[in-house]
């Protein structure tokens, strides 16, 4: 008997293709617009929507920036602007990109210190990261410790980032020193001097010298200044207002480093841009490719060729970070760096996940660290330039918010710049309404928080972390988390001993009350209170009660009923008109609910 060939399934190149490609979804009939449409509609319809009533403005949703997120985007919306590494640079700075070589893992240090701080910045250039943040100063490391904590770190192979606010020229000053007693290549140099006077104006209200800006021909890869956007970005800004602040600061210091001798084109190449991504990941996207396609809009105007396009050190957003739960922060950073990545950064910060708490440990540094390997080496992000390319939605997105962003820095510039337009309070203004809306978001939890506004952990064990320096603070912009509230108010709550409690009455079976018990129960432990749940009858006096069940079994006379076992409030889950002192519902003012009921058990705030 013959053995049969032996099959070879490698692949090899001189083999013929098929002669018939498989054709995608050749079987299945194309899909219109108006097909879907039309079957949306009739869902939205048995939904309760009105007959008469746009089922795409139904689905439509506005950013903070008043741009509308429609449900649909197709290839009538837009094909993708240019190639990498060509004006507009929307693609990408570079023809090959950061992502092809390996975006600058950038790890940032602010520990007083300066022999912990440079064991930590040594554990981590050791074990992944590729460039140092370091902040100086009364936020950071004092100045005159700089060498210290340099020790030992070859700052001509890993790019050093300085953030040293009022103490900029000295630092500025102290680095070069060292640079020059360790006998470097000045040209071999990297990195960043980190001077933002606009920036240091906004957090603390100090005076703004543009004269800090100064040429340093003999350093030709050395960054003069940062337009540190992530101040704005922190105050509450929206997307394209960080975009239209950033670019306004950008053009003063263009203007400043031409008025002290340097070109257009390398002024624009000594300014790096520094922008807060959140968790809101296709935003976070477009956010950075539309500020590529304004500077260039910038440059365009002005006339000149930079090297290249903007450089971008994108931060995962301080202002989503939690006290509370703050492992959760790892998913929240991962989100935004995945987004960095795609959005083309040139260097990403990856905020540990015990930032808010204090000084980062080894473990909350190692994790950071290694969410940018993970997504980089082992996800292959590295490889892919402009990953959102071709997105209907995302170029979408992206054209929307650069227009946006042109508008409002338009707007600046005609009330007198960057510097004029922050004295003069038109920005803060802006910053103010959206962290107002934001927080109205958060605080009815349609912006919901997990483990702080949503699925609290009750008697979760605390995180400690030593303090770290008072940030950058007294000027007109103060920066925001979007948790604090909720986290001061359960912070209240179980300092108190015994730890203030809410009943929740239940009425019926279980399978009729689990829903709104459920409910109930996630809001005010949010809260930080106890809950004990059992029936009406067993309230014995409970101060604050909370009726759970299905409308069918709510009236006036059990919440008479409950009123009259002791209960001073009786919240009822549900809406109706059943006589109780206020209902809880989705959508409700949750912070509201939580602080009545606080001042109700009184709580000392």
């Amino acid at each position: 008997m013959q053995t049969p060939e032996r099959v070879s399934r490698s692949y090899d190149p001189g083999m013929s293709a098929p002669p018939d490609p498989l054709p995608l979804a050749a079987e299945f009939p194309p899909a219109t617009r108006d097909q879907w449409i039309e079957l949306v509609t009739g869902v939205l319809r048995r939904s309760g929507l009105p007959d008469d009533a746009d089922p795409v403005a139904a689905l439509t949703t506005t950013t903070y920036d008043g741009i509308p997120l429609r449900p649909l985007y197709t290839a009538a919306d837009g094909p993708p602007a240019g190639t990498p590494g060509s004006a507009p640079y929307l693609r990408g700075a570079t023809a090959d990109g950061p992502t092809l070589t390996g975006w600058d893992v950038r790890q940032r240090h602010a520990d007083p210190v300066p022999d912990r701080l440079r064991a930590g910045l040594l554990n981590d250039l050791e074990t992944g990261a590729t460039s140092i943040w370091l902040v100086l100063g009364e936020a950071g490391l004092p100045v005159a410790d700089l060498p210290a904590a340099l020790d030992g770190v070859y700052v001509d192979l890993a790019p050093i980032a300085l953030d040293a606010g009022a103490q900029a020229a000295e630092a500025a000053a102290a680095y070069l020193r060292l640079v020059g007693e360790r006998g470097l290549d000045p040209a071999e140099i990297r990195g960043s001097l980190g001077a933002d006077p606009i920036g240091l104006r906004a957090r603390t209200g100090a005076a703004a010298d543009l004269g800090l800006l100064t040429p340093r021909p003999d350093f030709p890869h050395l960054q003069l200044a940062t337009v540190d956007a992530t101040v704005y970005h922190d105050a509450g800004a929206g997307d394209a207002t960080e975009l239209a602040v950033g670019t306004a600061v950008g053009v003063a210091y263009l203007r400043a480093l031409t008025d002290a001798g340097l070109s257009v084109a390398a002024a624009l190449d000594a300014v790096e841009f520094r922008f807060a991504v959140s968790a809101d990941q296709f935003a976070s996207i477009a956010k950075l490719r539309a500020a590529r396609r304004v500077w260039d809009r910038v440059a365009s105007l002005c006339e000149a060729a930079p090297a290249r396009g903007q450089r971008q050190h994108a931060v995962t957003s301080a202002a989503m970070m939690t006290r509370r739960d703050p492992w959760v922060n790892m998913l929240r950073t991962t989100v935004a760096c995945f987004a960095a990545a795609v959005g083309g950064a040139d260097a990403i910060t990856v905020l540990p996940f015990d930032a808010a708490l204090g000084l980062p440990d080894d473990l909350a540094r190692r994790i950071a660290r290694n969410t940018q390997s993970i997504l980089h080496d082992e996800s292959s992000l590295g490889r892919v330039l402009d990953a959102a390319g071709g997105s209907w939605y995302v170029e979408t997105l992206t054209d929307q918010l650069a227009h946006t962003a042109w508008d409002g820095f338009t707007e600046i510039e005609r009330a007198g710049g960057a510097l004029a337009a922050l004295d003069a309070g038109l920005i803060g203004e802006r910053i103010a309404a959206t962290r107002q809306r934001r927080a109205d978001d958060v605080a009815h939890r349609r912006a919901p928080l997990t483990g702080v506004t949503e699925f609290a952990l009750p008697d979760e064990p605390a995180v400690p972390r030593p303090p770290a320096p008072a940030g950058l603070s007294g000027g007109p912009l103060t920066p925001v988390r979007w948790a604090a509230e909720f986290e001061a108010l359960r912070d209240a709550v179980e300092a108190v001993s015994p730890r203030p409690f809410v009943y929740l009455a239940t009425l019926g079976p279980m399978a009729v009350h689990a829903a709104r018990l459920g409910f109930a129960r996630n809001l005010f432990q949010a809260g930080g209170f106890h809950v004990v749940v059992g029936p009406p009858e067993n309230l014995d006096g409970t101060p604050v009660a909370c009726l759970c069940a299905p409308d069918s079994l709510y009236s006036a006379e059990v919440v008479a009923e409950v009123r009259e076992a002791g209960a001073r409030q009786v919240w009822l889950a549900g809406r109706g008109d059943y006589g109780a002192d206020g209902y809880v519902y989705t959508g409700c003012d949750a912070l509201d609910v939580l602080r009545t009921t606080a001042d109700l058990l009184e709580v000392p705030r």
